[in-house]
């Protein structure tokens, strides 16, 4: 199982959310080229880059912050955040993002978010965000009727390059992943299923990791800043399951 470090932007500082509320954020840093850095000289193959500002607003905000990111670390990216056009998913690919994420786009415009993938297979993610079994979206601000199996379901045909779920109940929150829906989810797709919100402990990351259904990666955000475990210590766990 993969692990991908999380690196949400806002104002161009390095920040986390509980449960996607821009109101109750934690800061860990105005340097997101330096904590990028880091978790690379830890051992990270990939990084988990969010554009919160641009969640919000609707557009690309922190495309510095990014770029430099992109220019200076060297590593794969994968990044979300305001991407609600063609022409941003096209940017963000040209700028060197390796896989864009679309969530929102995919419940307003499906139809389009089709034409992307099969335009840009297997660089282009959906990403599922849901509170109360629900896909929220704009920044996790509004509230749809759609389940994520649902969501999922519409695009299974096409080359994704992965499925990011997260509960927006639990992210930032460090009371563990929402496992049941994240194995339901993983069990009805082809696609690979990566974890996201809510990690709190190694253990956490071995139930992922050994679970009878396939658990591609988990995105690991405040439990490696605030010291839960290293990211070796996670991609040990990840690795073997022990």
């Amino acid at each position: 199982m993969r692990i991908l470090p999380a690196i949400d932007l806002k104002g161009g500082r390095v920040v986390r959310l509980r449960q996607g509320d821009y109101g109750r954020e934690t800061v860990y840093g105005d340097d997101p080229v330096a904590w990028a850095s880091h978790w690379r000289d830890e051992g990270a193959q990939e990084l988990h880059l969010v554009d919160l500002d641009g969640a919000k607003d609707g557009h690309p905000v922190n495309f510095a912050a990014v770029r430099a990111i992109l220019e200076r670390v060297g590593l794969p990216c994968q990044l979300g955040g305001g991407v609600r056009d063609a022409a941003t998913v096209a940017s963000w690919l040209e700028a060197g993002v390796a896989r864009v994420i679309v969530g929102t786009l995919a419940l307003t415009q499906p139809e389009l978010v089709r034409d992307l993938i099969a335009a840009h297979p297997g660089r282009v993610v959906l990403g599922i965000d849901a509170r109360d079994g629900k896909v929220a979206a704009r920044g996790w601000l509004d509230l749809s009727d759609v389940t994520a199996r649902d969501l999922a379901a519409r695009f299974e045909d096409l080359p994704l390059a992965a499925i990011v779920f997260t509960d927006i109940a639990r992210d930032g929150t460090l009371e563990g992943p929402n496992f049941e829906t994240t194995f339901d989810l993983a069990r009805g797709t082809r696609h690979p299923v990566i974890a996201s919100g809510g990690v709190s402990s190694l253990e956490d990351l071995r139930r992922l990791a050994q679970a009878e259904v396939q658990v591609a990666g988990c995105i690991v955000g405040r439990a490696l800043y605030d010291g839960c475990f290293t990211l070796a210590q996670a991609l040990e766990a990840a690795r073997t399951g022990s």
